[in-house]
């Protein structure tokens, strides 16, 4: 079964710093040395880290193939972190009930990739998952609308989907600005390009999920970086959407 979920969104009446209720750091395990991902994603965890993001791609969806639910069953027996997993696959609905068993805690699907997201959101749910919906960087935030409601979080692309280590789009964060608006105590999540030189960017428009890969397993001090990553979210999000 999946680990217990920790809090999520931007609550108003949790303004302690040190809960991390709304400030969250998910480091990319697809940047980890797979030989050691075990230890890799404890690395994480012990720098403070809130999530561990997982990219799971199909080589039909996007132009590359990573990996699927028997690697995160097999990390759930060495975590009880929140595994973050975004499904960047042709068929969404084909894969909620092996998520859910190998211990998913959250399946974010694309909105270009299902013709009925309603009936996905209910079953990634009835699962016991929370369920996110992905835009790619020229998909509008307005495809995400009729839905919104229903899902724990909107993730907005910020690099074309399929490879790591892209550059950050910055013409994606018109979308995080607009579903911040909208959406002002909903988790928005963004991914791709994320590091200390693009965060500032990305935080002012209301991003409080954080993605990283490189620039969190890439370097000897990730704990640094996290602690960076959450008091960027908490100065330019939580001061502006808890109140």
């Amino acid at each position: 079964m999946p680990a217990p979920f920790p809090k999520i969104g931007i609550h108003k009446n949790i303004l302690n710093v040190a809960c991390n209720a709304y400030n969250f750091a998910a480091p990319s395990i697809l940047a980890s040395d797979f030989a050691i991902l075990a230890e890799e994603s404890q690395r994480m965890i012990d720098a403070g880290a809130d999530y561990l993001h997982v990219d799971v791609m199909d080589g039909h969806f996007v132009p590359n193939l990573t990996l699927g639910a028997p690697i995160v069953k097999s990390l759930r027996k060495h975590t009880n972190a929140f595994l973050d997993c975004h499904l960047m696959v042709s068929n969404p609905e084909q894969w909620v009930g092996d998520f859910a068993k190998a211990g998913a805690n959250q399946y974010t699907f694309h909105i270009e990739a299902t013709e009925d997201p309603e009936s996905l959101i209910h079953k990634i749910h009835a699962n016991g998952m929370k369920a996110g919906v992905a835009i790619k960087p020229k998909t509008p935030a307005e495809s995400v609308f009729a839905i919104a409601h229903l899902v724990d979080l909107i993730l907005v692309m910020t690099v074309e989907p399929g490879f790591g280590g892209q550059s950050f789009m910055e013409d994606c964060l018109p979308k995080v600005k607009e579903l911040r608006e909208r959406y002002p105590e909903k988790d928005i999540e963004v991914d791709g390009g994320l590091a200390l030189d693009t965060i500032e960017r990305a935080t002012a428009v209301g991003a409080n999920v954080i993605v990283a890969g490189t620039s969190l397993f890439g370097v000897d001090t990730p704990a640094k970086t996290i602690a960076i990553f959450k008091e960027t979210i908490i100065r330019n999000v939580t001061a502006k959407f808890s109140d």
